[in-house]
């Protein structure tokens, strides 16, 4: 069985119990599944009769409670809550409190229909406005977000070195390597683009713009853009992001590539 992933359907009181208690003390995320009840003490007080609902305990110490119905919890405890589990008339006990907001959270299943543990991984980041493929649809849709008479080819052309997220050329007629951050850009990102840019004027003979764009970039990077005869023009998510709202039905014009 996998470690990081354990699951029993129709379980046992005792054998429900004994993944719960060990889930809570390895940090990890329970989901329960069963009849139960719940009462919370603290800035109130509240009872929830028996019902058959879902049971959220996260790592961070949080604890849900789900109807079938509804988005939002009817129950729930906020993080860096403390917990006491036990078995008692054959039901489990699980209780979740804070000490110094005196509150607690305590809920007891006499059914269980599902329980998993569950060690999750999860270092994805959280984009309010958009993504960096949302910004490369952006400035497809909107080329002047990079300047007047821009004009993008193609989005993630494929190089010896790894994949230009946008290639274009200028109002000059002048080949143009588009790198798009969505964070503050640093030296990596400079890097990767002079490599972009000498793979491209290698393979076409021609002279070859670098630019780098996003939101912002880190100290030192100016310097470093103007050593390598690199530029970088700010765009935001947001700007994006608006583009993105009025702007998906506008038609990109195609270009040929025959000549890059």
């Amino acid at each position: 069985m996998n470690k990081r992933f354990r699951l029993l359907e129709t379980p046992t009181i005792k054998q429900a119990y004994q993944i719960v208690h060990k889930g809570i003390l390895g940090h990890r995320n329970i989901i329960i599944i069963g009849n139960c009840w719940v009462e919370y003490n603290g800035r109130a007080s509240s009872k929830l009769e028996p019902g058959e609902r879902i049971v959220i305990i996260k790592r961070d110490g949080s604890v849900l409670v789900h109807r079938p119905r509804d988005y939002a919890p009817i129950n729930w405890q906020p993080p860096g809550s403390l917990f006491k589990t036990m078995i008692r008339n054959n039901s489990i006990y699980i209780r979740a409190y804070k000490t110094k907001e005196n509150e607690s959270l305590e809920i007891i299943f006499d059914k269980i229909y599902l329980v998993a543990s569950l060690r999750l991984i999860d270092t994805g980041e959280f984009y309010l406005y958009a993504s960096e493929k949302d910004m490369h649809d952006a400035i497809m849709i909107e080329p002047s977000l990079i300047e007047e008479g821009f004009n993008p080819l193609v989005m993630e052309r494929p190089v010896e070195s790894g994949f230009i997220d946008i290639l274009g050329v200028d109002n000059k007629g002048r080949l143009t390597v588009i790198e798009v951050k969505r964070k503050i850009a640093g030296k990596e990102a400079v890097l990767q683009l002079e490599k972009y840019v000498k793979v491209l004027k290698k393979s076409t003979g021609k002279k070859v713009r670098g630019i780098l764009v996003g939101p912002e970039i880190s100290k030192g990077v100016q310097a470093l853009l103007a050593t390598l005869n690199l530029e970088f023009i700010p765009v935001s998510p947001k700007d994006c992001y608006e583009i993105l709202g009025i702007g998906r039905n506008k038609k990109i014009t195609e270009f040929s590539l025959d000549e890059i």
